[in-house]
């Protein structure tokens, strides 16, 4: 192997980021000129999706390319199979160096799942009482350098690093309302921070090397504790009262699945729409946003020192994130078996300069799944015999490929959070018709996206929708036949 002739890899990963937080994604609230110089350098993907609304599901289905159930890991909390092959480890294994700063989250990272339990109404207290040991369990993963850490929780390699800089950890205040202003941990010992510096060590160190890299960037923002910098934050106080506020009407969980109400009755932490003013859920909307300007400004940081170190070109960088959040859309905070476009679909950017043309927005669907195929084509490897999923290779790199990569995309949900709501729904989301299917259940959703975008009106029982209905019931059928392990191999006739 030719080491000096493979691309290096910069993966950026945001947690809990909806597509529409961007300045490039049409936001024009937030700050994001170092992420849309990204875009405006490589391919915008406006329509991808999360096979998994929750983290350890979705990370452990775009690490292998392969989808939840398969990989096994349908909830938080579960640990990732010894059999499972990350893409980082076939990079590893074929000449690539690869770093991690901040999350990884194919395992548990708390140790007290045995006594966890089972009153919804207090769910979130009793982790809040979790105790970190400080990393997570580990497979071969393919990492050498390894940063580990797990949210705001000042474990592992962020405790060592705020200890170097003479700083102790800090309490945050999560709580948004009208009146007070968010104390969040400073800019230079924030979490962010943190995964950026580690990142931009690495890329500083390995600039030289006679191999190339893959760093993977797992930023634990802007994740629903919402404490963001100070500065950030700053700015969006005169304007709160123009924020939007979200798309939700009184009654619209009537004609919903009724666990989306128990869930916004009973598993709201601080985020509770039916005592909430509408100036607090902007409030909540605004620190959200704010995170996401941290986040550019670091990020503007990470891209400077790419080009600083002679390797931008010579380097494809990806920015998503690992799932959305529907901060309020639908009367709903934080997560459940609700699959919505602010829950599933996350923004996906891909820049590689002379290889992938500049300026381009695809409005193919795509998945998350997809990128690890994607990776091994970038460097030149063959996929792994697991895989599921779909290389975006040619898509990326044809300028003149027709805007088209997906009849539909996948997302489940397979009773992924460790509480009484035991729920398995199916997504299929085509061009036009989103279907969300609960298993065992006489109930589910259907939207028309063309008309109702925002999904406030549930078409499942309309009888002028009875064939797109139908159409839609076969797809999550199909989907569910395709997504069947292609492991073991087979190795003889018969």
């Amino acid at each position: 192997m030719d080491c000096n002739k493979k691309p290096n890899i910069l993966w950026i990963c945001t947690d809990s980021q909806r597509w529409d937080t961007l300045g490039c994604y049409g936001n024009k609230w937030v700050k994001t000129p170092n992420i849309d110089r990204l875009a405006s350098e490589g391919m915008l993907f406006e329509r991808a999706y999360c096979q998994n609304p929750l983290c350890t599901p979705s990370r452990g289905s775009f690490l292998t390319g392969r989808y939840p159930t398969t990989t096994k890991l349908r909830q938080n909390g579960q640990d990732i199979p010894e059999s499972e092959v990350l893409v980082t480890r076939v990079l590893n294994d074929n000449g690539y160096v690869c770093g991690l700063s901040g999350k990884l989250h194919l395992s548990a990272c708390d140790h007290k799942i045995k006594n966890f339990g089972r009153d919804p109404a207090n769910w979130w207290k009793q982790t809040e009482e979790y105790h970190f040991k400080g990393i997570e369990r580990r497979i071969n993963d393919g990492y050498s350098e390894f940063h580990w850490c797990h949210g705001m929780t000042p474990s592992n390699s962020y405790r060592r690093w705020l200890q170097e800089k003479g700083r102790k950890p800090e309490k945050l205040q999560i709580r948004a309302d009208s009146k007070h202003v968010y104390h969040g941990v400073p800019d230079e010992f924030h979490v962010t921070t943190f995964c950026v510096e580690k990142a931009m060590g690495f890329i500083e160190a390995y600039a030289d090397y006679h191999c190339p890299w893959l760093f993977s960037v797992n930023i634990w923002a802007p994740h629903l504790t919402l404490a963001p910098v100070d500065e950030y934050m700053e700015r969006y106080l005169d304007m709160v009262d123009e924020i939007p506020d979200a798309d939700f009407f009184e009654g619209e969980l009537g004609t919903k699945p009724p666990y989306q109400a128990i869930y916004q009755k009973n598993i709201a932490h601080n985020f509770d729409w039916n005592t909430m003013t509408a100036r607090e859920r902007k409030f909540c909307k605004a620190a959200y946003w704010a995170a996401v300007d941290h986040i550019d400004y670091q990020i503007g940081r990470l891209l400077d020192c790419l080009e600083a170190t002679g390797q931008k070109e010579n380097t494809m960088v990806i920015f998503t994130s690992d799932h959305g959040e529907l901060i309020g859309d639908h009367g709903l905070y934080i997560k459940g078996p609700f699959l919505y476009e602010g829950a599933v679909r996350v923004p996906l950017i891909i820049s590689y300069p002379g290889v992938i043309p500049a300026g381009t927005r695809r409005s193919a669907l795509v998945e998350l799944a997809d990128l690890a195929p994607t990776v091994l084509d970038c460097a030149g490897l063959p996929r792994e015999p697991g895989m599921q999923a779909r290389s975006l290779w040619n898509f990326l790199t044809d300028a003149k490929a027709e805007d088209f990569f997906r009849e539909d995309v996948y997302c489940e949900y397979m009773n992924s959070n460790p509480d009484t709501l035991a729920q398995f729904c199916t997504m299929v989301r085509g061009e036009r018709y989103k279907i969300v299917v609960f298993h065992g259940q006489k109930l589910g959703e259907l939207y028309d996206l063309n008309t109702d975008p925002a999904e406030l009106n549930n078409l499942w029982d309309s009888p002028g929708h009875a064939e797109a209905k139908i159409e839609m019931l076969k797809r999550v059928c199909d989907r569910l036949a395709q997504n069947a392990d292609p492991l073991p191999e087979r190795i003889g006739i018969f």
